[in-house]
């Protein structure tokens, strides 16, 4: 099915590319990329009864969104359901592969999904695949040194008072790569391989994913850095 996305107004706020920041409800950003894929990013300031007014959700997922003992957790889930919600413009249907992939029911629209306790951001394209992962900066990162960098990578790390950021942004494009894979079991170290960067407010990263046949694929993502998260997405 061919859906239809919601018109934008795009304004220039410092990015290198033309974004909407408006401010309805908590609508933080909106972004759409050379590649025809669009980023959108919500600020969950509302309470989950703010949250459940502003947001038609249907009732098999609101079930699901429930079971969730944790009121932080029912927030963020119901704030993807807002940024859906006003990026279309047809009521969507969110589902889920046995895998964890989210999809849309009704629609041929690849999405991607992740979300921190303050933002959450949805990634879409009507035909590539996407992948898209975000994570607060205030955050240790300290562990996915040795759970998930290869020797190289570490090799390439700064001891300096940026290393954290730095561990961030190999954390978050192997997740992105990951949610596109969409493959179990996958060894972050040995099978996902970035490329040295260097560290700014927002920039492109090179990474290879390697198939468990040691076929390799190569992969360009992007990121950038805001309000102390970091975002990072990719596209085909």
């Amino acid at each position: 099915m061919e859906c239809t996305h919601r018109i934008v107004v795009y304004r220039h706020l410092g990015f290198h590319h033309f974004i909407e920041h408006y401010i309805y409800m908590a609508l933080y950003l909106r972004k759409r990329l050379d590649n025809k894929a669009e980023i959108a990013v919500w600020q969950i300031t509302e309470t989950e009864e703010e949250l459940m007014n502003i947001t038609s959700v249907p009732t098999d997922e609101l079930e699901e969104i429930m079971l969730f003992r944790s009121e932080s957790q029912r927030r963020q889930k119901l704030a993807v359901r807002a940024l859906i919600n006003e990026v279309f413009e047809e009521k969507m249907y969110l589902n889920h592969h046995d895998n964890g992939k989210p999809y849309l029911e009704n629609c041929a629209t690849t999405i991607s999904i992740t979300h921190t306790e303050k933002y959450v951001a949805i990634i879409i394209h009507d035909d590539e695949e996407v992948g898209i992962d975000i994570e607060s900066l205030d955050r240790n990162f300290a562990a996915v040194e040795k759970k998930a960098l290869s020797e190289d990578e570490i090799e390439d790390l700064e001891d300096d008072d940026k290393k954290n950021e730095q561990l961030a942004i190999y954390w978050c494009a192997k997740e992105a790569i990951y949610k596109r894979m969409s493959q179990n079991r996958v060894d972050f170290a040995e099978q996902i391989e970035v490329e040295k960067f260097n560290l700014r407010k927002e920039g492109e990263l090179e990474a290879t994913f390697i198939h468990k046949d040691e076929f390799e694929e190569d992969f360009e993502l992007e990121y950038m850095i805001f309000d102390r998260h970091l975002l990072v997405w990719l596209v085909g």
